[in-house]
């Protein structure tokens, strides 16, 4: 099973290739959700989230720690 996280944050979008959104974590981690759901798409919006980390074998994107959200509270 994968290792799960707590994560505090803030969701911002990150302008690289074709954008993307990411949560950025009290200390300064950027996590990459794979499916962001869309009521957290908002700017500096505070999130609160259980995710796990995920593998990619290939990604366009070059920053943040891929995770898929599984539950979340903003």
């Amino acid at each position: 099973m994968s290792k799960t996280v707590d994560i505090i944050g803030k969701a911002f979008f990150k302008e690289v290739g074709m954008g993307a959104w990411g949560i950025m974590d009290q200390s300064g981690t950027e996590y990459r959700p794979v499916e962001m759901p869309e009521q957290l798409k908002q700017e500096n919006g505070k999130v609160r989230c259980k995710a796990v980390f995920v593998k990619e074998d290939v990604s366009m994107y070059m920053w943040g720690t891929p995770i898929k959200i599984i539950s979340f509270h903003t």
